[in-house]
């Protein structure tokens, strides 16, 4: 009776050992997934909360200005209604529009039909001297102090062409960056390299009307004198 005494209270002891032993290796496995679904679902939650803001703000502009603490003295509404009636005041000129955008002052004239390129570049030239006269360039066409300042364009044309390759159309620009001393002018409805111009025309005309490759077969005159 001893005997099956001891062997009793000795399985008795040794359960408990059995139980604390799965308990750990639970543990370590609640530890490991806990740590994997945190790795998967951080990255997951990253990526969401980027495309629910995106979401969000798509409806919204991005609010901005690269001339912040440039362009001063600034050019006014007042400012361009002057250039536009001094434009329009300037001989040969049958309209013009002033527009003022990402600090460039452009000015649009439109003048006779027949008029030519030695008439445009002089009225380019009244229209610039006309602004000037109203808009000093040294304050607000040139830079100084280390600030940005606007950009003057004079866009003179006669007609406005229905083919891109009309001979008639004219079209003179004068420019003048904040970075330039003097303005430059520059007949732009003329190719500086004509001969160039016209192989590239010529090119878009066969792209654009390709000849059907001829079938005939050649005669026995055109045979014979291929190998004469």
């Amino acid at each position: 009776m001893a005997t099956k005494t001891t062997k009793k209270k000795t399985k008795t002891k040794a359960s408990p050992k059995k139980i604390t032993s799965l308990t750990r290796k639970e543990r370590r496995v609640k530890k490991i997934f806990f740590i994997c679904l945190a790795l998967v679902l951080i990255p997951l939650l990253a990526f969401g909360w980027m495309l629910l803001s995106a979401k969000i703000d798509g409806g919204s502009p991005i609010i901005g200005n690269r001339y912040d603490g440039d362009l001063d003295p600034a050019i006014t509404k007042s400012d361009l209604q002057s250039v536009e009636k001094s434009a329009k005041a300037v001989s040969g000129v049958n309209d013009a529009e002033v527009h003022l955008a990402t600090g460039t002052l452009r000015v649009y004239a439109d003048i006779a039909d027949d008029a030519g390129s030695d008439a445009a570049f002089s009225t380019a030239d009244q229209i610039y001297t006309s602004v000037c006269s109203l808009l000093d360039p040294s304050v607000y066409f040139t830079q100084h102090d280390g600030k940005k300042m606007y950009d003057l364009e004079v866009h003179v044309y006669n007609y406005v062409p229905k083919d891109s390759y009309d001979e008639g159309f004219v079209y003179v620009i004068k420019t003048r960056t904040s970075s330039m001393e003097e303005p430059l002018s520059q007949l732009v409805s003329e190719p500086i390299d004509a001969a160039l111009a016209q192989e590239l025309r010529d090119d878009v005309e066969r792209r654009n009307n390709p000849q059907p490759e001829s079938t005939e077969e050649p005669t026995e005159m055109e045979v014979s004198g291929e190998e004469g």
